[in-house]
């Protein structure tokens, strides 16, 4: 099982029950040692049920998992599907799974709901209008500001007038009013017993602090395994160490120039100084890469080299082929978009697929005018980001019926499902819930006699007879969707145009709910592991099975080309004009820039437009001129192929003419002022 490990991965693999830090250099193998690791751990007696395995995808978590089961399997191990029975996922996901376990220890409801990103946001506002925080005679932070201001300070552990101090300097005058209002969104959440994304490593992390139920969770598990550690934030890192005090068991893999994240509060300090935290552990660095060819390996190098604080590597490679990389200096935009269209074709024609082609930026709308360009050449492309499938209004409206009858206190479930009927508007919504708050969530005794607007009596009898069958549970999870869609459906066509389309998106989330056990289980899912990309609607399959990637560089972390084109590669663009107020930003900015050049199998083009126009889409002439990103210095752009991408100048083979000369141009102007003398 061991023989086609080198000797880093080999020795991290067999190393003992100490604290163990792997530093994975891009491209060496991470994943393949962890995958090792957890394999030989139950090889050599370990209980499968005793191994956590934390990462940051669920799909990444099943995927190692799997290849886990795979390599037992090869060696003749009777695991007996041992795999299935390590206790692997996210962090959020593991939380709930716990919390859900020993709720009752905490002085919580085990029937808890977890609300997404836009639920946060939405009782975040309900709290600021309650509390009036926006009427004063200064602008308040909207919701969404609030949200980030809230969630940086949890996440960070940082007090809020520090984190409004060094990263939202501009809310600094609304400092009393957001305490007042995180307090407020806090109680509400009490209150109505749900949790953010937040509350679930807090509580998980309040959990192992506890000192009965804490060691109850603790007992649970011999070995704790953590994928990406230079991802984590502080409460992630703190619960690793409250999980494993002593360190024994602890295995954390990562490598700290590829921690990019710190807008999420992600620090890098947790992996670099990790010796600290656990006293003794032994570091094994994995330099050798299986990806890049040498000179795409030298040109990382050199760039990362230049970091402030790093842990030390030179990545290296077996691979004797490939040109240098390419440094391409472009006059402006349009330039750099058809320079970038011929390289793409180019690499077609020679047999590299587009779907191995991926076009790498730093902010989304860097793509826009090439987005346009692609349509018109009739080149199919997908883009990661955007808008998410569960964020959408029409299945956050499914959601939210499932949410309700889970957890009838979640007001802001029924505020949304409610508000769908019409007639009904904010205060009639809180009314009813106020009555099925009385009635202890009974939604029949509260509702089958209630009054309400005469719009809404058509379909307010359906309404209440969905819920009682929901809140009975006897079905399993397609059966109750299949349901909430025979009573939304209707509502759905009168409130939205494209009606057709999101009823097929209703459907095949009805198609993906067989595989949950109960709703709750579907509901943490959608929740905890959303799709990275979609369309906003369903429609009609790509016409072409062949697509261009296009993609930020944060979206591209962990993924892989054959040909990697990075473009805005200048100052402004990356770094971020918006990352530059600390030289933490500037360094996370650096490593960004790092991990989209890594992304590069065979070819790697970095292009930086020289001049950018103030109003591109009009054609107005005010411009102003870019420098190349400050990382990209000498000692780096050495082990580029620096060219220019517009075209050569045609040699001038033409006659020569009459020199014209300045004593000439100034004696024609002469004639306009001075008298020609007389005759």
């Amino acid at each position: 099982m061991l023989v086609e490990l080198n000797p880093e991965q080999l020795s991290a693999v067999r190393h003992d029950d100490g604290p163990l830090l792997i530093v994975a250099g891009a491209g060496t193998g991470k994943t393949a040692t962890l995958v090792h690791r957890v394999a030989h751990l139950i090889e050599r007696g370990a209980d499968p049920r005793r191994i956590l395995l934390l990462t940051f995808t669920r799909r990444a978590a099943a995927e190692m998992l799997r290849r886990v089961e795979a390599l037992l399997a090869a060696r003749g191990h009777a695991s007996g599907g041992a795999c299935r029975r390590v206790w692997g996922g996210t962090f959020h996901a593991v939380a709930a799974r716990l919390l859900r376990i020993h709720a009752c220890d905490i002085g919580m409801q085990p029937d808890f709901t977890i609300m997404d990103r836009g639920d946060s946001e939405d009782l975040m506002h309900v709290v600021r209008t309650r509390l009036g925080l926006g009427r004063g005679s200064t602008r308040f932070p909207q919701k969404s500001t609030c949200l980030d201001v809230y969630s940086r300070c949890v996440n960070a552990g940082l007090p809020l007038d520090e984190v409004l101090r060094t990263v939202f300097p501009w809310c600094l005058p609304a400092a009393e009013g957001l305490g007042r209002l995180f307090a407020g969104y806090t109680d509400a959440k009490e209150e109505q017993q749900v949790l953010d994304y937040d509350d679930l490593l807090l509580f998980w992390r309040g959990l192992l602090a506890d000192p009965a139920a804490g060691g109850r969770v603790r007992e649970r598990f011999d070995h704790v395994l953590v994928d990406e550690y230079q991802d984590t934030n502080a409460v992630q890192a703190e619960i690793v160490s409250l999980l494993r005090p002593d360190g024994r068991g602890v295995t954390c893999v990562g490598d700290d120039a590829q921690a990019i994240y710190g807008f999420r509060a992600a620090t890098v300090r947790n992996i670099l100084d990790f010796e600290q935290r656990f006293p003794g552990a032994e570091v094994v660095t994995l330099t050798r890469n299986y990806r890049s060819t040498a000179p795409i390996l030298a040109a990382t190098n050199a760039l990362i080299s230049e970091a402030v604080e790093r842990r030390d590597k030179e990545l290296w490679t077996a691979r004797a082929d490939g040109g240098r990389p390419v440094l391409a200096a472009c006059r402006d935009e349009d330039e750099q978009t058809q320079w970038l269209c011929e390289r793409i074709l180019a690499h077609r024609e020679q047999g590299v697929e587009l779907k191995q082609q991926a076009v790498l930026f730093r902010a989304q709308h860097h793509s826009m005018a090439l987005e346009l360009e692609l349509s018109r050449r009739n080149l199919p492309f997908r883009k990661y980001g955007g808008l998410r499938f569960v964020e959408t209004a029409h299945v956050k409206d499914l959601v939210g019926f499932l949410r309700l009858a889970e957890n009838p206190r979640d007001a802001m479930a029924g505020l949304r499902v409610l508000g769908l009927l019409p007639g009904i508007g904010p205060r009639t919504a809180a009314a009813l819930l106020d009555a099925l708050s009385a009635a202890a969530g009974d939604f029949v005794a509260a509702w089958r006699g209630a009054r309400v607007p005469e719009a809404a009596r058509t379909a307010w009898p359906g309404v209440v007879e969905l819920f009682a069958t929901l809140a009975a549970g006897r079905r399993d999870v397609p059966a109750q969707i299949h349901a909430v869609r025979s009573v939304y459906g209707p509502l759905l066509e009168r409130r939205y145009d494209d009606a057709q389309a999101r009823l097929r998106d209703l459907e095949q989330i009805e198609g993906l709910a067989s595989r949950a056990r109960t709703r709750a289980e579907f509901l943490a899912e959608l929740v905890l592991d959303p799709p990275a990309y979609t369309q906003e609607l369903a429609g009609p399959p790509l016409l072409d099975e062949d697509y261009l990637v296009l993609s930020t560089m944060h979206s591209a972390k962990g993924l892989e080309f054959r040909v990697v084109y990075v473009i805005h590669a200048a100052d402004g663009n990356i770094p971020s004009d918006m990352a530059t107020g600390s030289d933490v930003e500037i360094e996370e900015e650096r490593r960004l820039l790092y991990v989209a050049c890594t992304r590069a199998r065979d070819h790697l083009y970095v292009s930086h437009p020289q001049r950018y126009y103030s109003q591109p889409w009009n054609k107005a002439d005010t411009h102003g001129y870019a420098q190349r990103s400050r990382f990209l210095t000498a000692a780096v752009a050495a082990h580029f192929e620096q060219v220019s991408a517009g075209p050569e100048p045609e040699a001038d083979d033409a006659e020569p003419l009459d020199r014209v000369t300045t004593a000439a141009i100034r004696a024609g102007v002469r004639s306009l002022w001075e008298t020609p003398a007389p005759a």
